[in-house]
């Protein structure tokens, strides 16, 4: 012990200056600095849903730079490196004081080549700090500023900047650029030739490479194979490893890059979407749909140059996810005479017709209409606006259904006249659609296209039809984390639902193949050609895709080719047969009615509930105490005089008359019919009777509810109370129909019951019409108790 106590004694001033040089160097290590990246600028790599490299960006500073942490680099690379560069890495304090005495002497005594003795550290410092090596002042820095780095961090994260920092040919810098440039795979997937050949780049990142081929010149695949030689005399290798030594070494250059889909891409990078740096970034696009649609575009460009059809832009998005599939933002992305690098899925234009489904959709949920209800196509004056169709025809009574197939303006223009709320101005603004001027600014015009929309808003909206009425954002980045985009309800479920399937009626006209096809998917979609043919659109989905097709010019220059109909609905239906073709076994999302959606026999005439004199039937969807309905009256029995041929008047007498039927039309309407070569026959004149002719028989008589009697509900228990109706009718009566307050509840046979459940108190009037249209009618009151 003394002895020890002894040597403390002597030496105690050279161990406390240990000591307080362990400490310094300790709180130096330990000391928080700034990450080796944060000098450099890096770039992106964009890859599509399906992990396929869809565009590598450059770094600020125009070089190819991706930051890969040292965990997910292949050991053959950091072998490899040491092997190559520095095999004392692990040892020395930052600089090889041997080999720079070795290199010093080989250069200045040695008569022969100048030799390099810089090691790992050393290099990384003359990277990070920018330093001028070239002198005897500027080595010495560079040993000062190695011995800093090994002092603040560790030789992992040495190890790891440097492998970033090395350049490996051209403008390529760090691990993971040159691995995806050159060999298409991440750092951690290279095998042992790939990761070999990416060590003896930064020692000479001139090496020749075949810019056509790619292959690798004969110099840097002799470098690989001496690394290879030095390698086995520590390494044992396999007979398979080795073989692919003798393969030609084949490397990607930066100009064969993929670059696919750039509106799509820009459109990311220029609206700042991705708000934390990264250097991967998931996108929703699906590159083999890109493919697709880009190969259908050129095609159909070609075919139509004679035309004058020069561009087109095409947005494909999946309704479930909202995901943007594939985006096409013109023709030619790198044809300056179309202004190619416009995007025009973002461009501002006239929609044409192709908003028409919308108007309908909300005409529906504010009770103006269901799909039968039956328009008036005449001359109308809406005011100060007086439009007119398309074909400057008109066709009298049409189908809301047919109205919006056939794009009739008058019907569609009726209908958004008679919206309350909202108007369809504020069904736009509600939908996100930017940059609208005044609601005054447009009129009645804006049904018509006066207003204007992008192609990616269009896709927002005709997405609602399959997403039962809901409204969501367009997504371009694909991100697990987060949940399905925030949807708004704009329309109702049952309103969207009937909307689909009024345009799943419009048919491929020009393919009757098509139609003869049992497989057949379903499709909707509308056309639209903008005023002064300056837009053609058509608009739709299928299966789980909403699909939207404009044709046009960015300079708004007019051409009469710019029709809807004509010109985009072939390329629409050309790239859903091509998606078809590539992908046929893809699930058709089946979409139930809604559960409070019926379905009634109708007369197609009137849109209205069928009576026995009907000639023409058939069904309509309705939503009860929503949709408008009533019995047909354009179908009326006359009692006729069998000898005089006049109208009978009343009393009858059954022996001596009987009975026809008659169509009576409103005079707008048979006016149309008269233009059209089809005059409908005049009903019988009837004036001379002083009594107003009814058809014989009783009319029903309401048995329930009573008269008189207050009907009482408890709010807790109301699913499980109801009314019910029920009426005495005559023996030909076979059907009821049911309306409270106007609105039609439902029908029942004549020997069955209706049942309502009020859901408010209040004074209703029920009225109850038979099938020959004779009715009767009561006044029911409700007292909803909490």
């Amino acid at each position: 012990m003394s002895l020890l106590f002894k040597l403390i004694k002597r030496y105690q001033n050279s161990l406390v200056a240990l000591l307080l040089l362990a400490i310094v160097l300790t709180v130096v290590r330990l000391y928080p600095h700034p990450p080796l990246s944060n000098e450099l600028t890096f770039s992106q790599t964009f890859y599509d849903s399906n992990h396929k490299l869809l565009r590598v960006t450059l770094a600020d500073d125009d070089r190819y730079r991706l930051w890969t942490p040292l965990q997910e680099i292949s050991p053959y690379i950091v072998d490899g490196l040491l092997l190559q560069e520095d095999q004392w890495f692990y040892y020395h304090p930052g600089f090889n004081p041997f080999s720079l005495f070795r290199a010093f002497w080989a250069t200045y005594f040695g008569g022969g080549n100048r030799q390099g003795a810089s090691t790992i550290t050393m290099q990384l410092a003359r990277m990070h700090f920018k330093l001028n090596t070239k002198t005897i002042d500027g080595k010495l820095l560079q040993i000062a500023r190695a011995i800093q780095l090994e002092m603040m961090y560790s030789k992992d994260e040495i190890l790891e900047a440097y492998l970033n920092y090395a350049p490996f040919g051209r403008n390529i810098e760090s691990i993971g650029a040159a691995s995806l440039i050159y060999f298409d795979k991440p750092p951690s997937q290279v095998n042992l030739p790939e990761a070999l050949t990416l060590m003896v780049l930064p020692q000479s990142p001139t090496y020749r490479i075949d810019k056509l081929t790619g292959i690798a010149g004969t110099t840097l695949v002799n470098a690989r194979n001496r690394l290879f030689v030095r390698w086995q005399e520590s390494t044992p290798v396999d007979d398979n490893i080795s073989a692919l030594f003798d393969q030609p070494l084949v490397m990607r250059q930066p100009e064969k890059l993929p670059f696919i889909a750039p509106h799509f891409i820009n459109q990311i990078i220029q609206k700042s979407l991705i708000t934390e740096p990264q250097s991967t970034v998931i996108t929703t696009l699906d590159s083999n749909l890109q493919k697709i649609i880009e190969n259908q575009v050129n095609v159909f460009i070609e075919r139509n140059q004679l035309k004058g059809i020069k561009n087109a832009s095409v947005l494909l998005v999946d309704s479930q996810s909202m995901g943007i599939k594939a985006m096409v933002g013109s023709a030619n992305y790198f044809n300056a005479t179309i202004q190619g690098q416009v995007n025009g899925t973002l461009a501002k234009r006239s929609p044409g017709s192709t908003l028409k489904p919308f108007i309908y959709a909300l005409g529906i949920d504010q009770g103006i209409l269901h799909p039968m209800t039956i328009l008036k196509d005449v001359e109308t004056d809406f005011g100060f606006y007086t439009p007119e169709n398309f074909d400057h025809n008109f066709k009298g009574p049409i189908s809301a259904t047919e109205a919006l197939i056939r794009s009739r303006n008058i019907p569609a223009v009726y209908v958004a006249s008679k919206l309350k709320t909202p108007s369809f101005y504020q069904f736009l603004q509600q939908t996100h659609i930017e940059n609208l001027a005044s609601e005054s600014h447009y009129g009645l015009a804006l049904v018509l296209g006066g207003g204007e929309v992008t192609p990616q808003e269009l896709a927002s909206l005709y997405a609602i039809l399959a997403n039962q009425g809901k409204w969501q954002p367009l997504q371009l980045l694909a991100n697990s984390t987060d949940s399905k985009p925030l949807a708004k309800q704009v329309i109702s479920p049952e309103a969207s639902f009937m909307t689909k399937e009024m345009l799943l009626q419009n048919t491929r006209k020009q393919d009757i193949l098509y139609k003869k096809q049992s497989s057949a998917i379903p499709i909707y979609w509308k056309t639209g050609t903008s005023w002064g043919f300056r837009d053609a659109w058509t608009a739709g989905g299928f299966k789980q895709y909403v699909l939207i097709v404009w044709l046009g010019n960015f300079d708004g220059a007019s051409n009469n080719a710019f029709v809807g109909a004509d010109a985009a609905t072939p390329l629409f239906f050309n790239i859903i047969d091509a998606i078809n073709a590539y992908y046929p076994n893809n699930k058709i999302l089946e979409q139930k009615p809604p559960q409070n959606l019926k379905k009634v026999d109708i007369c197609l005439a009137s849109g209205n509930l069928v009576t026995k004199w009907c000639k023409v039937k058939g069904k309509s969807w309705f939503i009860p105490g929503v949709s408008p309905i009533t019995v047909d009256n354009i179908y009326r029995p006359v009692m006729i005089d069998n000898q005089t041929g006049q109208v009978a008047c009343p009393p009858y007498n059954l022996q001596t008359t009987h009975s026809e039927v008659f169509e009576y039309w409103p005079s707008d309407l048979a006016q149309i019919f008269a233009k059209a070569g089809i005059p409908k026959k005049t009903p019988p004149d009837s004036s001379h009777c002083l009594l107003s002719q009814t058809f014989y028989g009783q009319p029903p008589k309401i048995t329930s509810p009573l008269k008189n009697v207050v009907y009482q509900f408890r709010v807790n228990n109301q699913k499980n109370e109801r009314i019910t109706f029920t009426a005495n009718v005559d023996g030909d009566v076979k059907q009821l129909y049911w309306f409270v307050d106007n609105q039609f509840i439902g029908s029942n046979s004549a020997n069955e019951s209706m049942y309502w459940i009020p859901v408010k108190s209040g004074l209703f009037k029920l009225l109850v019409v038979d099938d020959v249209g004779r009715s009767d009618s009561r006044v029911l009151k409700v007292e909803v108790l909490e």
